[in-house]
């Protein structure tokens, strides 16, 4: 079991995108992958994309604010590999870009329970797995955000979500250490996705201005996760931080 080939990684929103991302460089490494988001045919088609297969792959349609999917989500993976060694915490949504006072309960809602409560659900149970398993232990990597620490203007669910992914990574790396449970956090900054496309056209600005943004490949993420994956468990990045060099963030505002 302590072969990589005999690892298996869950990622979250992983149908496009940067979950995407990061099942194709676990799988390449050699990682059985669970892949899992709301559109099952999308996560199936990324299966074929990414080069997986029903041997090394399996594809779980799931919302994960929701307590009874993710526990189905779980029990697939269970019945399918019988392990988890890493969860990769992806999957996140924003809402409308309007002022806060503005916003409804439910649009507010949609974002916590997709963020914070997702990320939350998975990790516990992917924390019950690992604490039972054999040899005991696993990762957990919580998709943060560079809006975190610098917020865009308009963007309090999605702001204050992933500023609470923070100190959820740190309770767990807290709690998990007596477990060999280690987790970590990724800060992203632009990468190429569907939801950073409008930056190439020009996003708003701290001081109202609409300015096109640089975006990088979002490859380089999926490569990025799995550097954090494969360390052994005796080592752990806290915190990592990984953005499109010239985007406006170091000075921003």
């Amino acid at each position: 079991m302590d072969s990589k080939h005999n690892k298996v990684a869950l990622v979250t929103g992983a149908g496009t995108g940067i979950g995407k991302a990061a099942a194709k460089s676990l799988l390449k490494a050699g990682f059985r992958v669970v892949l899992t988001g709301r559109n099952l045919e999308r996560l199936e088609k990324a299966i074929i994309d990414i080069g997986g297969d029903q041997a090394s792959c399996l594809a779980v349609a799931c919302d994960v604010g929701k307590p009874s999917d993710v526990k189905k989500l779980f029990a697939a993976l269970q019945e399918k590999f019988s392990r988890i060694d890493v969860l990769f915490n992806n999957a996140g949504i924003g809402a409308p870009a309007i002022p806060m006072e503005d916003l409804s309960y439910e649009q507010w809602m949609n974002v916590v329970n997709a963020n914070l409560s997702g990320a939350f659900l998975c990790s516990q149970e992917a924390i019950r797995m690992m604490k039972a398993q054999s040899p005991q232990g696993g990762r957990i990597i919580n998709n943060g955000s560079i809006s975190a620490y610098a917020p865009r203007p308009m963007s309090a669910p999605y702001t204050a979500t992933k500023h609470a992914i923070s100190g959820l990574t740190k309770s767990i790396a807290l709690d998990g250490r007596q477990f060999n449970i280690a987790c970590g956090q990724i800060d992203i900054g632009n990468a190429a996705t569907e939801m950073t496309e409008p930056m190439a056209a020009g996003i708003m600005q701290a001081d109202q201005s609409i300015k096109v943004e640089p975006r990088m490949n979002v490859e380089h993420v999926g490569e990025a996760v799995l550097q954090m994956a494969q360390l052994p468990l005796e080592s752990n990045i806290l915190s990592m931080t990984i953005m499109a060099t010239n985007m406006p963030f170091v000075g921003r505002g």
